[in-house]
Protein backbone atom coordinates (compact mmCIF):
# COMPACT_ATOMS: atom_id res chain seq x y z
CA UNK A 1 0.00 0.00 0.00
CA UNK A 2 1.16 3.42 -0.92
CA UNK A 3 2.92 5.50 2.89
CA UNK A 4 0.45 8.18 1.94
CA UNK A 5 -2.58 6.13 1.67
CA UNK A 6 -1.58 3.77 4.86
CA UNK A 7 -3.63 4.34 8.03
CA UNK A 8 -2.31 6.76 9.94
CA UNK A 9 -5.00 5.43 13.15
CA UNK A 10 -6.68 1.98 12.89
CA UNK A 11 -9.63 2.19 15.10
CA UNK A 12 -10.31 -2.57 15.64
CA UNK A 13 -13.70 -3.40 17.63
CA UNK A 14 -13.61 -0.64 19.96
CA UNK A 15 -16.21 -1.15 22.67
CA UNK A 16 -16.94 2.49 24.78
CA UNK A 17 -20.21 2.35 27.67
CA UNK A 18 -21.34 4.95 29.82
CA UNK A 19 -22.25 2.83 32.57
CA UNK A 20 -25.26 0.61 30.90
CA UNK A 21 -25.07 2.72 27.60
CA UNK A 22 -23.25 1.36 24.86
CA UNK A 23 -21.99 4.18 22.96
CA UNK A 24 -19.23 2.21 20.35
CA UNK A 25 -20.40 -0.85 19.60
CA UNK A 26 -17.44 -2.93 18.09
CA UNK A 27 -16.67 -0.20 16.06
CA UNK A 28 -13.79 -0.37 13.52
CA UNK A 29 -12.18 2.33 11.01
CA UNK A 30 -8.90 3.10 9.26
CA UNK A 31 -7.71 6.95 9.19
CA UNK A 32 -6.22 7.67 5.83
CA UNK A 33 -2.64 9.36 7.02
CA UNK A 34 -2.34 12.65 5.06
CA UNK A 35 -6.21 12.87 4.28
CA UNK A 36 -9.04 14.85 6.03
CA UNK A 37 -11.44 12.79 7.64
CA UNK A 38 -15.32 13.76 8.43
CA UNK A 39 -17.06 12.14 11.09
CA UNK A 40 -20.73 12.83 10.14
CA UNK A 41 -24.23 10.78 12.20
CA UNK A 42 -27.20 11.91 14.42
CA UNK A 43 -26.78 13.21 17.42
CA UNK A 44 -25.51 10.55 20.20
CA UNK A 45 -24.46 7.96 17.58
CA UNK A 46 -20.94 8.28 19.25
CA UNK A 47 -18.92 10.78 17.07
CA UNK A 48 -17.53 12.57 19.80
CA UNK A 49 -16.27 9.88 21.94
CA UNK A 50 -14.71 8.29 19.18
CA UNK A 51 -12.91 10.97 18.91
CA UNK A 52 -12.29 11.45 22.05
CA UNK A 53 -11.36 7.66 22.63
CA UNK A 54 -8.37 8.30 19.52
CA UNK A 55 -7.15 10.85 21.90
CA UNK A 56 -7.55 7.97 24.69
CA UNK A 57 -9.47 10.69 27.18
CA UNK A 58 -12.24 7.61 27.50
CA UNK A 59 -10.78 3.88 28.33
CA UNK A 60 -12.65 1.40 26.24
CA UNK A 61 -14.03 -1.71 27.07
CA UNK A 62 -12.47 -3.53 24.68
CA UNK A 63 -10.44 -3.32 21.44
CA UNK A 64 -7.80 -1.00 20.47
CA UNK A 65 -6.81 2.19 19.11
CA UNK A 66 -3.43 1.69 16.46
CA UNK A 67 -1.14 5.06 15.79
CA UNK A 68 1.45 4.04 13.26
CA UNK A 69 0.58 0.27 14.19
CA UNK A 70 1.14 0.76 17.68
CA UNK A 71 -1.21 0.69 20.36
CA UNK A 72 -2.03 4.30 22.40
CA UNK A 73 -2.42 2.46 25.41
CA UNK A 74 1.44 1.83 25.34
CA UNK A 75 2.29 5.75 24.95
CA UNK A 76 2.55 7.87 27.80
CA UNK A 77 0.19 10.96 28.29
CA UNK A 78 3.34 13.37 26.99
CA UNK A 79 4.40 11.04 24.11
CA UNK A 80 1.04 11.04 22.60
CA UNK A 81 0.29 14.34 23.02
CA UNK A 82 2.77 14.82 20.53
CA UNK A 83 1.44 12.96 17.85
CA UNK A 84 -2.07 13.78 18.69
CA UNK A 85 -4.10 16.88 19.36
CA UNK A 86 -7.55 17.23 19.91
CA UNK A 87 -10.19 20.77 20.09
CA UNK A 88 -12.57 19.37 21.79
CA UNK A 89 -16.44 20.29 21.84
CA UNK A 90 -16.91 24.03 23.47
CA UNK A 91 -13.67 24.10 25.17
CA UNK A 92 -12.67 26.73 28.04
CA UNK A 93 -10.03 28.69 29.81
CA UNK A 94 -9.86 31.70 32.23
CA UNK A 95 -11.64 34.95 30.50
CA UNK A 96 -8.39 36.88 31.39
CA UNK A 97 -6.00 34.91 29.76
CA UNK A 98 -4.23 36.34 26.50
CA UNK A 99 -4.72 34.75 23.19
CA UNK A 100 -0.83 34.45 23.53
CA UNK A 101 -0.89 32.18 26.95
CA UNK A 102 -3.38 30.17 25.65
CA UNK A 103 -1.23 29.09 22.38
CA UNK A 104 1.75 28.33 24.64
CA UNK A 105 -0.47 25.88 26.41
CA UNK A 106 0.33 23.58 23.32
CA UNK A 107 3.48 23.02 24.14
CA UNK A 108 3.00 21.06 27.35
CA UNK A 109 3.81 17.89 25.92
CA UNK A 110 7.20 19.11 25.31
CA UNK A 111 7.57 20.27 28.47
CA UNK A 112 9.90 18.35 31.08
CA UNK A 113 10.41 18.89 34.55
CA UNK A 114 14.72 20.20 33.75
CA UNK A 115 13.53 21.01 30.23
CA UNK A 116 13.23 25.27 29.80
CA UNK A 117 11.13 26.77 27.53
CA UNK A 118 12.87 27.32 24.36
CA UNK A 119 13.51 29.33 21.53
CA UNK A 120 11.86 25.82 19.54
CA UNK A 121 9.09 26.57 21.75
CA UNK A 122 8.47 30.25 21.20
CA UNK A 123 8.75 29.27 17.23
CA UNK A 124 6.51 27.02 17.32
CA UNK A 125 3.94 29.34 19.00
CA UNK A 126 4.75 32.08 16.63
CA UNK A 127 3.98 29.91 13.56
CA UNK A 128 0.76 28.37 14.96
CA UNK A 129 -0.38 32.02 15.77
CA UNK A 130 0.40 33.23 12.65
CA UNK A 131 -0.78 30.67 10.53
CA UNK A 132 -4.21 31.21 12.14
CA UNK A 133 -3.93 34.78 12.08
CA UNK A 134 -4.51 35.33 15.55
CA UNK A 135 -0.80 36.93 15.67
CA UNK A 136 -1.59 40.48 15.29
CA UNK A 137 -4.38 39.84 18.48
CA UNK A 138 -1.65 37.99 20.32
CA UNK A 139 -2.07 40.44 23.79
CA UNK A 140 -5.61 40.54 23.78
CA UNK A 141 -7.74 38.59 26.31
CA UNK A 142 -9.72 35.61 25.45
CA UNK A 143 -12.67 37.12 26.76
CA UNK A 144 -12.81 40.25 24.45
CA UNK A 145 -12.66 37.88 21.16
CA UNK A 146 -15.33 37.35 18.43
CA UNK A 147 -16.28 33.76 18.46
CA UNK A 148 -14.89 33.51 14.84
CA UNK A 149 -11.55 35.31 16.42
CA UNK A 150 -11.37 32.56 19.81
CA UNK A 151 -12.16 29.85 17.53
CA UNK A 152 -9.03 30.29 15.47
CA UNK A 153 -7.19 30.98 18.77
CA UNK A 154 -8.13 27.71 20.40
CA UNK A 155 -7.02 25.96 16.96
CA UNK A 156 -3.64 28.00 17.18
CA UNK A 157 -3.22 26.28 20.54
CA UNK A 158 -3.44 22.52 19.00
CA UNK A 159 -1.17 23.84 15.71
CA UNK A 160 1.26 24.68 18.61
CA UNK A 161 1.30 20.94 19.71
CA UNK A 162 3.48 20.24 16.39
CA UNK A 163 1.02 17.31 16.22
CA UNK A 164 0.91 15.50 12.67
CA UNK A 165 -2.65 14.45 13.26
CA UNK A 166 -4.94 16.75 14.54
CA UNK A 167 -8.72 16.05 15.74
CA UNK A 168 -11.74 18.52 15.94
CA UNK A 169 -14.78 18.15 17.54
CA UNK A 170 -17.40 20.14 15.42
CA UNK A 171 -15.16 23.19 15.13
CA UNK A 172 -17.41 25.26 13.50
CA UNK A 173 -20.20 25.02 15.95
CA UNK A 174 -21.83 28.22 16.59
CA UNK A 175 -20.16 30.09 14.23
CA UNK A 176 -21.24 32.32 10.95
CA UNK A 177 -21.29 30.90 7.17
CA UNK A 178 -18.00 33.14 6.41
CA UNK A 179 -16.14 32.06 9.77
CA UNK A 180 -17.18 28.36 8.84
CA UNK A 181 -15.45 28.73 5.66
CA UNK A 182 -12.56 30.28 7.08
CA UNK A 183 -12.06 27.64 9.84
CA UNK A 184 -12.62 24.47 6.93
CA UNK A 185 -9.92 26.53 4.72
CA UNK A 186 -7.46 27.32 7.34
CA UNK A 187 -7.93 23.21 8.17
CA UNK A 188 -7.63 22.55 4.54
CA UNK A 189 -4.30 24.36 4.25
CA UNK A 190 -3.07 22.65 7.24
CA UNK A 191 -3.53 19.49 5.74
CA UNK A 192 -2.94 20.41 1.86
CA UNK A 193 0.45 22.49 2.58
CA UNK A 194 1.34 20.28 5.45
CA UNK A 195 0.38 17.19 4.69
CA UNK A 196 -1.70 16.75 8.55
CA UNK A 197 -4.25 14.10 8.89
CA UNK A 198 -7.00 15.47 10.17
CA UNK A 199 -10.54 13.77 11.72
CA UNK A 200 -13.33 16.46 12.29
CA UNK A 201 -16.94 16.13 13.38
CA UNK A 202 -19.36 17.67 11.61
CA UNK A 203 -23.00 18.20 11.61
CA UNK A 204 -23.49 20.06 8.63
CA UNK A 205 -23.50 16.80 5.68
CA UNK A 206 -23.02 19.60 3.00
CA UNK A 207 -19.68 21.14 4.82
CA UNK A 208 -18.33 17.15 5.13
CA UNK A 209 -19.18 16.06 1.30
CA UNK A 210 -17.67 19.67 0.45
CA UNK A 211 -14.21 18.96 2.57
CA UNK A 212 -13.67 15.39 3.33
CA UNK A 213 -11.69 13.50 1.72
CA UNK A 214 -12.77 10.34 3.96
CA UNK A 215 -16.38 10.58 5.08
CA UNK A 216 -18.17 8.60 7.41
CA UNK A 217 -21.43 7.53 8.64
CA UNK A 218 -22.17 6.59 12.13
CA UNK A 219 -25.10 5.12 13.39
CA UNK A 220 -25.67 3.44 16.40
CA UNK A 221 -21.88 3.04 17.48
CA UNK A 222 -20.92 2.02 14.29
CA UNK A 223 -19.56 3.13 11.22
CA UNK A 224 -22.29 2.41 9.04
CA UNK A 225 -20.46 3.31 5.53
CA UNK A 226 -17.54 4.75 4.71
CA UNK A 227 -16.19 5.92 1.38
CA UNK A 228 -15.45 9.43 -1.14
CA UNK A 229 -18.46 12.16 -0.48
CA UNK A 230 -19.47 11.28 -4.02
CA UNK A 231 -19.78 7.47 -2.78
CA UNK A 232 -21.50 8.84 0.61
CA UNK A 233 -24.23 11.25 -0.31
CA UNK A 234 -26.83 8.83 -2.07
CA UNK A 235 -30.42 9.32 -0.68
CA UNK A 236 -31.39 5.64 0.22
CA UNK A 237 -28.00 6.22 2.76
CA UNK A 238 -29.11 9.64 4.19
CA UNK A 239 -32.41 8.17 4.68
CA UNK A 240 -31.21 4.99 6.64
CA UNK A 241 -28.62 7.03 8.81
CA UNK A 242 -30.39 10.47 9.57
CA UNK A 243 -34.23 9.80 8.55
CA UNK A 244 -34.60 12.31 6.12
CA UNK A 245 -35.73 12.07 2.71
CA UNK A 246 -33.30 14.40 0.52
CA UNK A 247 -32.11 15.09 -2.92
CA UNK A 248 -28.67 14.98 -3.79
CA UNK A 249 -27.55 17.82 -6.27
CA UNK A 250 -23.92 18.35 -7.85
CA UNK A 251 -22.43 21.86 -6.08
CA UNK A 252 -21.86 23.73 -9.63
CA UNK A 253 -18.68 25.56 -8.35
CA UNK A 254 -17.42 22.98 -6.30
CA UNK A 255 -18.51 19.84 -7.85
CA UNK A 256 -18.92 17.77 -4.91
CA UNK A 257 -22.36 16.40 -4.25
CA UNK A 258 -24.93 18.74 -1.98
CA UNK A 259 -27.92 17.31 -0.02
CA UNK A 260 -31.23 19.25 -0.42
CA UNK A 261 -33.20 17.83 2.73
CA UNK A 262 -37.52 17.49 2.27
CA UNK A 263 -39.00 16.12 5.26
CA UNK A 264 -38.20 13.51 7.77
CA UNK A 265 -38.35 9.87 6.39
Amino acid sequence: MDDQLASRIEVKALTLSYGNDVVLDALSLPIPKGQITVLAGPNGCGKSTLLRAIRRLHAPQSGQVLLDAEDISKLNGKALGRKIGLLAQSPSAPQDMTVEELVRLGRYPHQAMLQPWSPGDDAAVAAAMAGTGVDTMKHRRIGSLSGGQLQRAWIAMVLAQETDTICLDEPVNHLDMAHQLDCLELVTKLNKEQGRTIVLVLHDLNLAARYADQLVFVAGGKVRERGAPEAMMRADLIAEVFSVNAEIITDPVHQRPICIPHRRA
